[in-house]
């Protein structure tokens, strides 16, 4: 008898489409949800008589009490190798694998350099303009070359968004806890102190995992030492960044912008102030949603749940 399987959160309706799904014909019956399915108790009303569950990236939280209350389920799987979202030791007490896949190179540092161009040359705005019937140009802003970057956190996405920066002719300079002035060479970027990364910056780029030692890394203070003709990027996490300081410094101007791909509560809440200010650009978390991004996940889930109903698991997060 074939196991039962839900696939959650696939808002695009692609899961299923973007990988080869027959190894698994007459093994595994899936169940697409589509709709995010919301508070934890509907997570688990909905999710109680399924063995598998397959998560999109951390869009449905599963915590211990989630866990505990899902009495089939015997593999979770997580898009990506780290899901902050699941509770792994909680798993791991109940008997529950949880599996990551492989995933295809660095598609946030597209996103990062995407709203830099919007809040300085409009793209976006000026062609709904066009469309809407508008005759010509309204807008004037900044040429990215000659202004400075600094990224916070210069691991592989870091790198990767300071080199496509460089290409721009930007200036790059870059801090974070455990950064150090040789790494900084070896990128080819400034090493800085954490007041002076937010001092010296026209655009700040975050590119640090959430964690303990950086939810609310970005306060009050070190948006107060920015210029105010300076923008903050956002493509790693919300919580990194004080969610209410940053209100205040966009709705006091102490801020050009910020560009966001990521908030402390997603989906972005339809009433949330972040959706009303005119010196934001804000993405629904398109970071990881690119085509060949979601094959490289949607082929690790099918060979997942293949090599674990062979008792064989790969990928296993411990």
């Amino acid at each position: 008898m074939p196991v039962r399987c839900a696939i959650l959160d696939d808002y695009q309706n692609v899961f299923l489409k973007l990988a080869d799904w027959s190894a698994l014909t007459g093994k595994v019956d899936l169940q697409v949800f589509n709709a995010h399915l919301g508070a934890a108790d509907k997570v688990i009303a909905a999710l109680a008589d399924f063995e598998i569950v397959v998560a999109m990236r951390e869009r449905t939280a599963f915590p211990r009490a989630v866990i505990e209350a899902l009495p089939k389920l015997k593999l979770l799987i997580t898009t990506g190798l780290r899901n902050a979202s699941i509770d792994v030791a909680a798993a791991r007490a109940r008997g529950v694998t949880v599996c990551g896949t492989g995933s295809f190179g660095n598609p946030t540092s597209g996103i990062a350099i995407a709203l830099m161009l919007e809040l300085t040359r409009h793209i976006g705005y000026e062609n709904a303009r066009l469309h809407s019937g508008a005759v010509w140009q309204s807008t004037i802003g900044p040429d990215l070359e000659g202004l400075t970057l600094g990224v916070l956190g210069l691991g592989k996405l870091g790198t990767r968004t300071a080199g496509v920066a460089k290409a721009f002719g930007m200036k790059v300079i870059a801090w974070s806890q455990n950064l150090t002035a040789e790494k900084c060479r070896e990128v080819g970027v400034g090493y800085v102190g954490k007041d002076d990364l937010f001092r010296q910056s026209d655009f700040i780029t975050i590119h640090v995992v959430l964690s303990p030692r950086s939810r609310g890394l970005v306060t009050a203070k070190e948006l107060g030492l920015m210029k105010p003709s300076a923008y903050l990027i956002n493509t790693s996490r919300g919580p990194i960044v004080e969610e209410a300081a940053l209100l205040a410094a966009l709705r006091e101007k102490k801020i050009a912008g910020a560009g966001l791909d990521v908030f402390d509560v997603e989906p972005l809440p339809l009433d949330h102030p972040l959706r009303k200010m005119d010196n934001v650009v804000i993405t629904p978390h398109l970071g990881y949603v690119s085509e060949q991004n979601y094959r490289a996940y949607f082929a690790g889930v099918v060979e997942d749940i293949s090599t674990f109903l062979d008792g064989k698991p790969v990928r296993v997060i411990t």
